[in-house]
C-alpha cells in the first residue's frame, strides 16, 4: 500500500512538473525478470515500444506504461505513437539513456576549476551508441525541476523534465533526434516556493535575434581555420615590445548596407578588414559583440557569454571574419563584461529564483548606477562560469585578448556607494577580496595556456600593480587603460591656446607615473558620446584651429610612451558625436580636412610601426628622454624616444604661433631630417615648418652637446630621426 501511495505521490509530480527526479519515475525499471517502461506522453491516443510492445495508458493520465520480461526489451527503445491528430512520430526515449557528464567533469567545476565549462554545461550535439541527438545541461542548485522547452515541445515543461546529477546543482537530459537550429529554454521551478522562471541557456553558443529571448541550438562549426601561421606568430610573439595600434569598433555603426541594416560578419571581412589593414592598426577591438537584448547598451548589458550576438550572422560567420583578419596580419580584442549583468527576467538574474550568480544582498549584488546585478565572484561555480567565457572565446574563436571593461567597478565595495550602502571585506577594507583573486587566477591561467594573448583592464583609479604578475601581488593584467593621461591631456587640449601655458603641468605630469603599469592610451568610444562632444569638436577655435589641434593630440600620442587605442571615426575627425544607431559620417571623406586627418593617422600608425624606438619600450624608461619639458611660456615640448642606440625626436607646438629659429638641443651630431609635420598640406594644414634636412651645430644645449635650429609650425607635432 505505502509503495502504491509512492508511485501514486510521483506520477502525480510528473504530470504536474514538479518531480525533482524523473528518471526515478520514468524510463525503465528492473524488477527481478521483468522490466516496467514508463513513459509520459500528452497529446497520444496510442503506443508501442519499438513498435511492437504495446503500451497502456493509466486511467486518466498521459502516463504510458508497459511490464514484460526484461529479455524483450533492449535499451535505448524507440517509442512509436499516434497523435491527437493522427500524425505516427517515432523517437527514442530521452529516459532510456544513462548520465553523460563524468563525476570528475563535475567535481572541477564545483570546485572552479573547470576551464573547460562549455563543453559540458549548454547544449551540444551528441551521440550515444549511434544515436544522434543534442545532450543538455544546467547549473541550478535551487530548483525543484527543470525541463527543457523549445517549439518541439511545444514549449510545454510536462515534456523533458531534466535528472538532478545528486547534489551537485548540475541538470542533464539527452533529446535523442533533436538538431541544430532548434530554439530552446529552461523552465525552471524553484524547490522553496514552486515559482516558475524561463531562463535563456547561460552557457549557450547561439540565440535567436532580437527581441526574442530564446537560446539556439547551436550547428557544430564547420569553419576551416586558416590562420595557423598568425597563431604559431602569437605564440611566440614578445607582446611587451612590440607595436600595438588598436582600432575600437562598434559593429552595429562602422557602416550599414544601403537599406539602414546592420551588416554581417563577412561584410565586415570584406570591408572593415582592408580599411583597418590600409589605416595600418595592428589591433581591432570590439565593442562587446557577445548577446546582448539592447541595442543602445552597445554590448555592455551582456547576456550570453558564450554566444555571439545574432545581430550580425552566425557563430561561423564571426570566426570567418576573425580568421581574415588574423590572415591580414590584424589582431582582435574582444571586449569583455565580468563585472556585472542585467536583470532581465529571460537572464542570468535570480536564475533558479534564487540569487544564483549574484548575490543575494543589494549591498554587494546591484550596480545602483547602471541597474544591474554584481557576479558573486567567491562562489565557485560563477568564477568558473567567467573563466570559462574567457577561454571559450579565445579558443573557439581564436579571439587575440580581452579588454575587461570596468575594473574599477569590479575592486571596489564601495564603488558609487554612499555609507552604509556597502559590506566591508573581511579586514574592514574597501577592497573585493573576491574580486582581486578571481582576477589574479583568470591572468594567470590565460596567459599560462595562451601565450601572446593580451588581456587589458579598463581600470580608472590608483589601484596598485594592476598590469604587474599575480605571484607578484599584481592583477596579472597585460596592459591597463592610462585614463588619467587621458584626462589630463583632453582637458589641456580643450584650452583656449593662450591659457595653456598655465596648465603646462598637465602635459607633463603623467610622465611621473608613464612606466608604474604597462600603459594603453585611450580615446575610446567613452569621450565621443553622452555630450561630450566629437573628438575634433571638443578642440578649441575656429576650424582651422579645430583640425590643427587634433592632428597635434594624435601627434602627441603616437609618441608618448604607451600603446595606442582611437575609436572609429575618431581617425577622420567626424564632425558629429557618436550615434550607436546609424553609420559613422563617412561622407565627411569627401572634404580634404577630414581625408587629411585620415592621412594623418595612417601615417602616425606606418611611423609608429616601423620605427621601433617609438614602441619597444613603452613600458620602460630606457625609452625616453626629455629633450625640454619647460618651456610653459611657449607652450612646447621636446622630447626623444630610443631603443639603444637608435632614437627619434619629436617636438610639439601647443600654440597657434609659429616659431622660427627655435633651439632644441640633440643627443648627437649630425643631420636629422623631418619624418613627419602635422601641418603638412598632405594632411590639411599650412606646410609650416622646417622640411629640409637640419644639420646640428657645435652649441650647447639643454645639458646637450649640440643643438639645432627648427622653424616650428602653430599647432603642431612634428617627429625627426638622424640620417647621417
Amino acid at each position: 500500500m505505502v509503495l502504491r501511495d509512492k508511485l501514486s505521490d510521483d506520477l502525480t509530480k510528473i504530470i504536474e512538473a514538479r518531480h525533482h527526479d524523473p528518471f526515478a519515475v520514468l524510463g525503465a525499471h528492473l524488477h527481478g525478470d521483468k522490466t516496467t517502461v514508463r513513459v509520459f506522453l500528452p497529446d497520444t491516443q496510442k503506443a508501442w515500444l519499438d513498435n511492437q510492445l504495446e503500451l497502456t495508458r493509466l486511467n486518466g493520465t498521459d502516463i504510458f506504461e508497459w511490464t514484460g520480461s526484461t529479455s524483450l526489451l533492449e535499451l535505448p527503445y524507440q517509442i512509436h505513437r499516434i497523435t491527437g491528430n493522427n500524425d505516427t512520430l517515432v523517437t527514442h526515449d530521452p529516459y532510456s539513456f544513462p548520465p553523460q557528464i563524468s563525476d570528475f567533469d563535475l567535481h572541477l567545476f564545483l570546485e572552479g576549476k573547470h576551464w573547460h565549462a562549455y563543453q559540458i554545461l549548454g547544449a551540444h550535439q551528441h551521440e550515444i551508441d549511434g544515436i544522434n541527438g543534442v545532450l543538455f545541461s544546467t547549473w541550478a542548485p535551487q530548483a525543484e525541476r527543470i525541463s527543457i522547452v523549445g517549439q518541439f515541445n511545444q514549449w510545454d515543461g510536462r515534456y523533458h523534465p531534466m535528472r538532478a546529477r545528486g547534489d551537485s546543482g548540475v541538470w542533464e537530459l539527452f533529446i535523442p533526434e533533436l538538431t541544430a537550429g532548434e530554439l530552446y529554454k529552461f523552465e525552471i521551478r524553484n524547490r522553496n516556493d514552486g515559482s516558475l522562471h524561463l531562463k535563456m541557456d547561460p552557457y549557450a553558443q547561439q540565440t535567436e535575434l532580437r527581441p526574442g529571448t530564446a537560446s539556439v541550438i547551436a550547428q557544430t562549426s564547420q569553419h576551416q581555420w586558416r590562420d595557423e601561421s598568425w597563431i604559431d606568430k602569437r605564440g611566440k610573439n614578445d607582446w611587451l615590445h612590440k607595436a600595438h595600434s588598436v582600432y575600437e569598433v562598434h559593429l552595429g555603426s562602422w557602416q550599414r548596407n544601403e537599406r539602414g541594416e546592420f551588416l554581417n560578419y563577412r561584410d565586415f571581412a570584406a570591408q572593415l578588414v582592408p580599411y583597418v589593414k590600409k589605416m595600418g592598426f595592428t589591433h581591432i577591438e570590439l565593442l562587446p559583440i557577445t548577446e546582448h537584448p539592447l541595442d543602445i547598451s552597445w554590448g555592455y548589458q551582456t547576456t550570453g557569454y558564450f554566444a555571439p550576438t545574432s545581430r550580425f550572422g552566425s557563430p561561423d560567420d564571426l570566426r570567418f571574419f576573425i580568421d581574415q583578419c588574423h590572415q591580414n596580419d590584424i589582431g582582435i580584442i574582444l571586449d569583455w563584461v565580468p563585472g556585472h549583468f542585467p536583470k532581465d527576467s529571460h537572464g542570468l538574474a535570480r536564475f533558479d529564483g534564487s540569487a544564483l550568480y549574484e548575490h543575494a544582498d543589494p549591498r554587494q549584488g546591484e550596480h545602483q548606477d547602471w541597474g544591474t546585478l554584481i557576479f558573486n565572484y567567491g562562489r565557485a561555480e560563477v568564477s568558473n562560469f567567467l573563466l570559462s567565457s574567457a577561454f571559450y572565446w579565445l579558443e573557439e574563436f581564436h579571439i587575440d585578448g580581452l579588454r575587461v571593461d570596468a575594473v574599477a567597478s569590479m575592486l571596489y565595495l564601495d564603488y558609487s556607494r554612499e555609507e552604509g550602502q556597502w559590506i566591508p571585506n573581511e579586514h574592514g577594507g574597501r577592497e573585493n577580496l573576491e574580486v582581486i583573486a578571481f582576477l589574479q587566477h583568470l591572468n594567470t591561467v590565460l596567459h599560462k595556456e595562451h601565450p601572446g594573448c593580451i588581456i587589458a583592464a579598463e581600470e580608472s583609479t590608483s589601484y596598485p600593480m594592476v598590469s604587474r604578475p599575480a605571484h607578484l601581488g599584481g592583477l596579472g593584467f597585460s596592459m591597463k587603460w592610462n585614463m588619467g593621461w587621458m584626462h589630463d591631456i583632453l582637458e589641456y587640449m580643450q584650452q583656449d591656446p593662450i591659457h595653456r601655458r598655465y596648465h603646462h603641468d598637465s602635459l607633463t605630469f603623467g610622465l611621473l607615473y608613464a612606466f608604474t603599469e604597462n600603459f594603453v592610451l585611450p580615446f575610446s568610444h567613452d569621450e565621443v558620446v553622452h555630450g561630450k562632444g566629437s573628438m575634433m569638436n571638443k578642440m578649441p577655435g575656429d576650424e582651422w584651429q579645430r583640425f590643427a589641434n587634433l592632428r597635434l593630440l594624435y601627434t602627441f600620442m603616437y609618441t608618448y610612451p604607451g600603446k595606442k587605442l582611437l575609436f572609429m571615426g575618431s581617425e577622420f575627425a567626424q564632425g558629429t558625436e557618436w550615434n550607436s544607431e546609424q553609420a559613422l559620417d563617412w561622407y565627411v571623406l569627401d572634404y580634404p580636412l577630414h581625408s587629411g586627418m585620415q592621412s594623418l593617422v595612417a601615417d602616425l600608425n606606418k611611423i609608429y610601426t616601423d620605427l621601433p624606438a617609438l614602441y619597444r619600450h613603452d613600458f620602460d624608461p630606457h625609452g625616453f628622454e626629455w629633450l625640454d619639458c619647460n618651456d610653459r611660456e611657449h607652450s612646447i615640448l621636446s622630447y626623444l624616444r630610443k631603443d639603444g642606440a637608435d632614437f627619434v625626436i619629436t617636438v610639439f607646438n601647443f600654440t597657434p604661433m609659429p616659431r622660427e629659429n627655435y633651439r632644441i638641443g640633440v643627443p648627437e651630431e649630425g643631420r636629422y631630417q623631418v619624418i613627419l609635420n602635422s601641418d603638412s598640406a598632405f594632411y590639411g594644414g599650412e606646410n609650416l615648418g622646417s622640411s629640409n634636412t637640419i644639420v646640428t651645430e657645435n652649441i650647447p644645449w639643454s645639458d646637450r652637446p649640440c643643438s639645432i635650429k627648427l622653424s616650428l609650425p602653430p599647432l603642431a607635432g612634428m617627429v625627426l630621426t638622424k640620417v647621417t
